[in-house]
């Protein structure tokens, strides 16, 4: 290397000396006394990584600084208003149009066919509870009910011959248009 003479010739070659050094001691500090000494500036060591290695073996290791959740996965770019509404508004995620809508016969809501309307569900809670009160009131308790089917008879219905061994509660109301005999 040719160190040219003049005004800066004598503080670039002590530039160059000071740098020589400090890579040689860098090298040594390192642990590679026998490498060869040259010009280079940049210094060439190995690979030290600030955390130690973790053995999956090892029962008595400690959760480290890798294991949480500060490594997780994040987006490297912002996704647009365009590209969320083209995949909040997919075809695939809308709702399908229904096709089996009917009218309620008793109250005249819309609702789903083959399935009870939903005004009309509390009409039937309340006949069920008080068809399960005379059951209580006629069995003495929820408990001692026989095994057997229950037919229950309307104001103004006589039992069918198939319902002779069939447990018969009777009401004194008029038998509602759901209820089937």
């Amino acid at each position: 290397m040719a160190v040219s003479s003049g005004l800066f010739g004598g503080a670039l070659s002590s530039l160059i000396k000071c740098c020589l050094r400090v890579e040689q001691s860098a090298l040594r500090l390192f642990g590679f006394p026998h490498l060869s000494q040259g010009p280079a500036l940049a210094i060439q060591g190995p690979v030290s990584c600030p955390f130690p290695d973790m053995h999956l073996d090892d029962k008595d290791s400690t959760a480290g600084f890798l294991d949480n959740i500060f490594w997780m996965a994040a987006p490297k770019n912002r996704r647009t208003i365009e590209v969320n509404r083209c995949r909040r508004r997919n075809p695939n995620k809308l709702i399908e149009v229904k096709n089996n809508i009917d009218v309620c016969p008793e109250c005249g809501h819309l609702k789903l066919k083959h399935v009870l309307c939903g005004f009309c569900y509390e009409k039937v809670r309340e006949e069920t509870h008080l068809i399960r009160e005379e059951i209580k009131a006629k069995e003495g308790g929820p408990f001692r009910a026989p095994i057997a089917q229950t037919v229950v008879l309307y104001q103004g219905e006589k039992p069918r011959s198939e319902d002779e061994e069939k447990r018969i509660i009777e009401r004194n109301s008029k038998r509602p248009s759901w209820f089937a005999y």
